[in-house]
């Protein structure tokens, strides 16, 4: 990796039985990456051919936001990034959408669903560096399908302190009967994905999403916060981010960039691995040889499914006793 960045040519890449045209080729979006200039459009599309199989695993039919960096890496003076919901105009015949609906907007809007690794390079050709699916899929949008665990630390929490939470995390899903998938999240924090049955709306998966932070939070008080107002949290504290199972709410995929200097990416990882391994060890760099080795830690997600039925019981038990982190109705918790 870490071409020239003057201008060249454009590239065609042969991704399955298409051809993908790849403009701008050694375009800088990671600077000071790698051996040369830097990470390139080139080799941001190499890179997602090297784990392709899980990207689609991670993408496969459901909505998806891009987050566009059209001319590099933000951070760069006048570089903007785009939360592109709607896909561009123009795009091939093969490249597949779903149509999702807005409330607040009261409109429809036809977003990505990947189901190739075409669509995949197709939308890195249209400066995509970050995938953020929905948690649900396109045969019944409305319900969710896959349950996130979102580990958030504070500005003041350590990686041992996420490592720490991991663990309590771990602990409440065996008992609990459910598979969770870690993976770091390319930022700062963990995510775990956990399969489950779509039976339930995104309200109620958000409630027992609460209630199971709140567990996590009663075995681990000195390292977790629940409360939905960041003021009131200790800085140095994970928050376990039950508001992410909401509607249109998303997370980088596994396998993702994310838009950080180093070309991180949100990586599965083994439970095991969780001590020993730091999120810098894993970047564009570092995964093509990873994935080559270990193929996709997530490949057999959909052969766990979780019935969360138990912990909309929780939810329920812990408002009733007023103890649900989620705040009461009316209030405003558009923002923390």
């Amino acid at each position: 990796m870490g071409r020239s960045a003057s201008a060249a040519p454009a590239v065609m890449v042969e991704v399955e039985d298409v051809v993908v045209r790849i403009s701008n080729p050694d375009r800088i979006y990671f600077p000071g990456v790698g051996p040369g200039a830097g990470v390139t459009k080139l080799d941001l599309a190499e890179y997602h051919l090297s784990v392709g199989s899980g990207m689609v695993n991670a993408l496969r039919e459901r909505p998806c936001m891009l987050h566009r960096y059209p001319k590099g890496l933000v951070g760069q003076p006048g570089i903007e990034k785009v939360h592109q919901k709607k896909v561009p105009s123009g795009k091939p015949s093969w490249v597949e959408t779903v149509s999702v609906h807005f409330p607040r907007f009261d409109r429809d809007v036809d977003e990505l669903c990947v189901t190739r690794l075409a669509s995949v390079i197709w939308a890195v050709q249209m400066s995509a560096v970050e995938f953020h699916p929905w948690n649900s899929r396109r045969a019944d949008v409305e319900r969710p399908d896959e349950w996130r665990i979102d580990l958030d630390p504070g500005p003041d929490a350590d990686w041992a302190r996420v490592r720490r939470v991991a663990g309590v995390v771990h602990e409440v899903l065996d008992e609990l009967g459910a598979v969770g998938y870690p993976k770091t999240s390319g930022g700062s924090g963990i995510h775990v994905n956990v399969r489950i049955e779509p039976t339930v709306t995104f309200a109620d998966l958000r409630r027992a999403a609460a209630a199971f932070a709140e567990e996590v939070r009663r075995r681990a008080p000195d390292d977790v916060a629940t409360t939905w107002w960041r003021k009131d949290r200790d800085p140095a504290h994970v928050f376990v981010d039950w508001n992410q199972n909401t509607r249109d709410h998303t997370v980088a995929a596994a396998y993702s960039v994310r838009g950080v200097p180093s070309a991180r990416v949100s990586a599965p990882v083994r439970w095991d691995e969780i001590d020993d391994c730091v999120p810098d060890d894993f970047t564009v760099l570092t995964m093509p040889a990873r994935f080559e080795a270990l193929g996709d830690l997530h490949a057999d997600i959909d052969d766990h499914p979780f019935d969360v039925a138990s912990l909309v019981e929780w939810a329920a038990r812990d408002e009733a006793a007023g103890e649900s982190p989620i705040p009461s109705a009316g209030s405003d918790h558009g923002a923390p």
